[in-house]
């Protein structure tokens, strides 16, 4: 795809959003259901959609809660509902709407103290602690984000009782009553002022930084860091963790910088991504510039996007790392540092994940457990301890206490981040150094993510292939070894294909949102390789869509 010339800069005024028009537009544009891009539609992180556009507005976020409260009321959850949001413009008259639902349907409401902003990480956390031990009155959550995505954005997504992501079953429900409250023009949504609603007895204050920074020493070894004296930068990107990392620092008296502790729902101080949008995206290298420029300055410096789910660590040595390079490091230091894990705990990727972290797991003796995308695949293993780490190549991870124990069951940005330090801290190297060693031992991966159009039709033909339909028996010169169509981890439908050969992989799947499949792609042949391994893919899934 054409790279902007605004990638990696910053953007005019004038190309900035308009947040008077962007809330306005929440409450005056009325979605219509009979319009499919304006229907409540949850993907692998909830419903998102731009108010500008009506397919994020009041009315989405008023039917998707008392859909919500409807489906507490089938399954018997009656526990209190921890919500919180992140400081897009739009998550906080979201939150508005959903609050006077929510008490008007009388439940529990678990507002951030103060009114601060709450990552994902620590709604995911407060839920698994309030139910640890508890047979019923269980509690849930909602997340109020967008995640990394364009500040005209908004977001909304509901963590049930085990802490993580939806699983499709449940958000399918909630869709659908969702939509079916939207074409009644949402005669059956309870909903109370929201000045009584902040009032109810049922509306209680919840302190998500204590509670969450109190108890990272349990999956972090913060005397370790501090007893290296390990130097950090940590960027939040004006994001929701904007007050964690200075309560992490002073809590733990560890030598961290917050480099920007600013916030600006126009995100206008963040550098723009490739195609001149601005997002969040800890991974991309447009948008980390500032941080890859002074990366001599720290140990090691690490970013996370607006809801604090995703990290970028950024190490002395060689700048940004990849996501899946720092996944291939972070397993291979924290299964030969955490003694307490049990020797059958897994290894979770997911399918466009690196080769690397098989190559890792292997060395490990460490089973993996490859699924689709999507990190709710992850969360019935992290519950249940049969998975030490669960990672995903968009840069989100997850992994257990040093005990063993669930940490938390959704993606969590902070840390991985804090797990760079301890690596420098340990190893004397930093993530950078530790991944050249591996690459020095299993090969030096080239990978990329491309986009190729495909109309609605070729998408539905690709998200249902069969390995049969492949008739290439090779793969820029080498053999086709497997042709897989359902994780191996669970039988679950990939939702596209993926081809592997001894040296290199790719993989196809449709665009949920954009008229595109994306292709992923690694070679441990090198860039040229990559190059041609990506082009035959194009050819060969465009052969079996057509």
């Amino acid at each position: 795809m054409p790279i902007s010339p605004y990638a990696g800069k910053l953007l005019p005024l004038d190309m900035l959003v308009d947040l008077p028009q962007l809330e306005s537009a929440y409450y005056n544009n009325k979605p219509d259901v009979s319009i499919p891009e304006q229907r409540v539609s949850f993907g692998t992180s909830g419903h998102r959609g731009s108010s500008l556009n009506t397919s994020f507005n009041e009315n989405h976020v008023l039917a998707i809660t008392q859909a919500i409260c409807d489906y507490r009321s089938k399954e018997g959850i009656n526990g209190p509902l921890f919500i919180g949001i992140d400081t897009h413009a739009l998550s906080e008259p979201a939150q508005i709407s959903a609050v006077e639902v929510l008490a008007a349907n009388g439940v529990n409401i678990m507002l951030a103290k103060g009114g601060d902003y709450t990552p994902t990480p620590a709604i995911s956390h407060a839920i698994l602690t309030y139910n640890k031990g508890r047979a019923t009155g269980l509690s849930d959550g909602i997340v109020i984000t967008p995640s990394h995505n364009p500040p005209d954005n908004g977001g909304f997504k509901y963590n049930p009782t085990n802490g993580g992501p939806a699983d499709s079953d449940i958000t399918n429900w909630i869709q659908a009553r969702a939509n079916e409250l939207l074409q009644n023009q949402l005669r059956d949504v309870k909903r109370m002022n929201y000045l009584q609603a902040v009032k109810a007895s049922t509306t209680h204050h919840h302190d998500y930084v204590q509670a969450y920074v109190s108890d990272l020493y349990k999956v972090i070894d913060m005397d370790a860091i501090r007893g290296a004296n390990i130097h950090m930068g940590a960027d939040p990107l004006g994001g929701a963790g904007i007050h964690y990392w200075q309560a992490i620092a002073d809590m733990y008296q560890l030598n961290l910088k917050v480099l920007n502790t600013s916030v600006d729902k126009t995100f206008a101080f963040m550098t723009a991504d490739w195609d001149g949008k601005i997002r969040m995206d800890p991974s991309s290298a447009y948008t980390m510039q500032g941080m890859v420029a002074r990366r001599h300055e720290y140990d090691v410096a690490f970013a996370c996007d607006t809801d604090h789910d995703r990290h970028g660590i950024v190490a002395p040595s060689c700048g940004l790392l990849p996501p899946n390079h720092y996944l291939a490091v972070a397993i291979e230091f924290l299964f030969q540092h955490r003694p307490q894990w049990g020797v059958n705990t897994a290894v979770g990727k997911t399918l466009v994940s690196s080769a690397m972290i098989d190559k890792v797991a292997q060395k490990l003796g460490r089973r993996l457990h490859e699924v689709p995308v999507g990190f709710k695949w992850f969360a019935p293993g992290l519950y249940d301890g049969s998975l030490g780490f669960g990672g995903e190549e968009s840069a989100g991870a997850s992994f257990l206490r040093i005990d063993g124990s669930v940490w938390t069951t959704d993606k969590d940005g902070i840390i991985p981040a804090l797990l760079s330090a301890e690596i420098k801290a340990k190893t004397g190297r930093d993530p950078g150094e530790c991944y050249k060693a591996l690459a020095d031992e299993f090969g030096h991966a080239a990978e990329a993510r491309v986009e190729a159009p495909a109309n609605s039709e070729q998408k539905k033909a690709l998200a249902k292939l069969s390995a049969a339909q492949i008739t290439s028996t090779e793969l820029a010169g080498d053999a086709i070894e497997q042709i897989i169509t359902h994780a191996p981890a669970n039988n679950a439908p990939l939702g596209g294909i993926k081809v592997v050969t001894g040296s290199g992989w790719f993989a196809a799947r449709p665009s949920g949102t954009e008229e595109i499949y994306k292709i992923y792609a690694e070679s441990f042949k090198g860039k040229d390789h990559l190059q041609q391994l990506i082009s035959e893919a194009q050819t060969i899934v465009d052969k079996a869509i057509a």
